[in-house]
């Protein structure tokens, strides 16, 4: 099977919403082992969208769309899709039912539902509708000669539910093998480093497949494998990580069947687990990264057992007052060096009574650099069982991107320390 996506609507042309719609179905038709052969993007124009189905139909058998199913008069993708396909549209009953009803529990009346409403519940005979559990627009499956145009909605909650509860189990029915994914995520190194490294696996995948995706500060890496049954994927899929494992290993921090997570990254809540698992207390002394690191950690739900306090200490006042650093050290290495991060480190494990202290200081810009000590560069402290350690790093991109990748790159250390414990 090869699909298409049209998503409708001049807001999405005009960037006024990002299409977020097309690389959902996109993501979830690949899990399955469908092909995606082209996404397009237009607005509320009926010969426009007639003509795109005409040009997506040359390659595909199936084309699936968002949005245009509203009551208004721009929305037009049932219409095109009728219109295509030469056939009549007329009043579905049960589903302008449906939409009564629904118009009815938000307490308006028979007489008071708008006249356009109407237009939701009209379809071709022909045509098999798909009702919507979350809104007034249903969706519908047109087809005709082979040829298949699958429309949902456009808000994005109505659109995912309606896919899976119904079109999903549609597409899946058609192929007989079952499809599985694990998602591989790494850290410390890029989208392009890694394809380097795993380019002999990527250039003779098969089954099964293997793809990378860049997110904030990492990389994931998703193995699909096919087959009939669920435990033969997954032992194609454990055979193929395997593989991945041998060759970069090292950034490897978590491996899960877990689908593509909404959040930018999985570090803060592994190593929240991690702390709480092994009975472990912490405490952050930060600089450039601003109480981000604290904001991570807070984000796990019972943290307060082991995350025990957290300072934001950005002066090198506040360093030699609330942490206890040397002014010599200042003085002779500077705010931002291995030394004063080791002491910050320390400092704020002894004075709050943790396990761990860990801590960072840096030059997070635009401004402040100099040739020995660049924007970008970051020291990141870890005191544990009486040893201090320090690390050194200089991250590229903007303010906001120095201190997250900081303050992540600062949690990898923990996760570290931990699973090696």
């Amino acid at each position: 099977m090869n699909v298409e996506i049209i998503s409708v609507g001049t807001e999405l042309l005009l960037g006024d919403i990002v299409n977020t719609n097309a690389q959902y179905i996109s993501r979830e038709l690949a899990a399955i082992g469908i092909n995606v052969y082209r996404q397009m993007t237009l607005g509320d124009n009926i010969d426009r969208l007639v003509r795109s189905f005409e040009i997506a139909f040359e390659r595909a058998d199936t084309v699936i769309t968002t949005g245009g199913l509203g009551p208004t008069g721009d929305d037009i993708t049932k219409e095109a899709a009728a219109k295509y396909f030469g056939q009549e549209m007329v009043l579905d009953q049960e589903s302008w039912k449906i939409i009564e009803d629904m118009c009815l529990r938000y307490n308006v009346s028979k007489d008071k539902i708008p006249k356009n409403n109407i237009k939701q519940a009209m379809f071709p005979r022909e045509a098999d509708i798909i009702p919507n559990k979350n809104g007034t627009a249903p969706g519908a499956v047109f087809k005709k000669d082979g040829k298949r145009i699958i429309v949902m909605p456009g808000p994005p909650r109505e659109m995912k539910a309606m896919f899976k509860d119904a079109v999903l189990p549609i597409l899946m029915d058609e192929n007989p093998d079952i499809f599985l994914s694990r998602y591989v995520r790494f850290f410390g190194i890029g989208e392009s480093g890694l394809e380097i490294e795993l380019m002999d696996i990527l250039n003779s995948q098969t089954n099964p497949t293997v793809a990378l995706y860049a997110k904030e500060g990492e990389v994931l890496v998703r193995v699909t494998a096919r087959a009939k049954n669920e435990k033969d994927c997954l032992s194609l899929i454990d055979k193929k990580i395997e593989e991945i494992k041998a060759v970069s290993g090292k950034y490897i921090y978590m491996i899960g069947d877990d689908s593509i997570s909404e959040s930018q990254s999985e570090m803060e809540k592994l190593v929240g687990d991690l702390l709480l698992e092994k009975k472990k207390t912490i405490a952050v002394a930060e600089s450039c990264t601003g109480g981000l690191i604290a904001s991570y950690l807070v984000a796990n739900s019972g943290i307060s057992d082991s995350f025990m306090e957290a300072c934001v200490t950005y002066t090198n006042d506040a360093k030699v007052r609330r942490l206890g650093v040397s002014p010599q050290t200042i003085d002779e290495f500077g705010a931002v060096s291995s030394q004063t991060a080791e002491e910050m480190a320390m400092g704020i494990a002894k004075t709050a009574g943790a396990d761990i202290g860990l801590s960072t200081t840096g030059i997070a810009g635009p401004g402040g650099g100099s040739d020995k000590k660049p924007v970008g560069l970051v020291y990141i402290g870890l005191y544990y069982k009486g040893k201090v350690t320090s690390i050194k790093r200089v991250f590229s991109g903007d303010r906001r991107k120095i201190r997250e990748r900081a303050a992540r790159t600062a949690l990898n250390e923990v996760r570290q320390l931990l699973e090696g414990e």
